[in-house]
């Protein structure tokens, strides 16, 4: 790798693989350059709130999702109005990772992240799936060899970010500071959760079985042919505070990578333990009494295993928004 581009495909290689395994804390790192006109632009009205209703005290939630357009602003006036009556806001501790720290993870766990004994992907992958891949990659305008090296899970998050950005679309844009500026701003408690961190997601990787990451790597392709549009309108409708077409639209990468990981048996760990710890946190602050301002990834709020559902059978009220 060359020095300069070297270390941000470093730290891309990191994040990439977090996300794809399901840690969903937000990551301080600086966003991409826009390489090309963004998808959805301009202000939007804002995303809806959830409402979750407790004997002795309320809870607000706001979902976030990812990617969004660089570029894209939406209006805060519900969450200033939320954080009015508010004691507290309730965020995951950010996942911070040092140029530094993500070199010593390569150099300790290179093996988690390169294909054994010098192979490329073209010797690992199914004829079909490695034509695909060479298809995709081609049409971001990357050499021949480009991430050959790479295990599937690692070349195939690679390249869709590239096709993201591409695009204007970042999964490293956060919400939760906006959220977290603006409680500072009105004096507002700011409490940090504490998720499962970077040896957690290198330990889910080590066991991520070759079926499961092949899937993986399909979903990715499959994203980066035709779904990138898809996220596109997931952004606006989420912007736009539009909760019924969010819904009816496919579930992110995250969700279908790590439901295809999850289905063979791999990568369940961070992602559950993820998901306990904001609940056991969401019944503290309900138990507790007072009003919660709580900022949470999209892909842990729907579904029959996610906590909105959890909530519900716990007997509290949820609203959507």
């Amino acid at each position: 790798m060359r020095a300069a581009g070297g270390r941000l495909e470093c730290l891309r290689v990191s994040l990439g693989v977090w996300f794809l395994l399901g840690g969903v804390s937000p990551v301080r790192v600086p966003a991409d350059p826009v390489l090309a006109p963004v998808l959805v632009s301009g202000e939007r009205p804002g995303p809806g709130l959830w409402q979750v209703h407790g004997e002795r005290a309320r809870l607000w939630i706001l979902a976030t999702v990812s990617p969004l357009p660089v570029g894209m602003t939406w209006r805060a006036g519900e969450v200033r109005q939320v954080l009015a009556a508010v004691d507290t806001v309730l965020l995951a501790k950010p996942l911070e990772l040092s140029v530094p720290h993500v070199f010593w993870m390569l150099i300790a766990q290179r093996d988690l992240l390169l294909l054994p004994h010098g192979g490329r992907l073209r010797d690992v992958l199914p004829p079909d799936l490695y034509a695909r891949f060479v298809s995709q990659r081609a049409q971001t305008g990357e050499h021949g060899d480009k991430w050959e090296r790479y295990r599937p899970i690692i070349a195939g998050g690679l390249l869709e970010d590239r096709a993201l950005a591409a695009k204007g679309l970042s999964d490293r844009l956060d919400v939760s500071l906006t959220v977290r500026r603006l409680a500072r701003e009105r004096h507002v408690a700011v409490m940090e959760l504490s998720t499962p961190g970077a040896a957690d997601m290198l330990k889910a990787l080590q066991a991520v079985p070759a079926e499961a990451e092949l899937a993986c790597l399909s979903t990715l392709l499959q994203t980066v042919a035709t779904g990138i549009p898809e996220l596109a309108q997931r952004a606006d409708a989420w912007a736009s505070g539009d909760i019924d077409r969010l819904s009816a639209l496919p579930p992110s990468t995250v969700t279908a990578c790590a439901a295809a990981l999850i289905g063979e048996g791999a990568a369940i760990a961070p992602w559950q333990r993820t998901h306990d710890a904001w609940l056991a946190a969401l019944e503290a602050r309900l138990q507790g009494g007072g009003a919660t301002l709580a900022v949470i990834d999209l892909d842990l709020l729907p579904g029959p295993q996610g906590l909105l559902q959890d909530l519900r059978a716990a007997g509290y009220r949820v609203d959507a928004p």
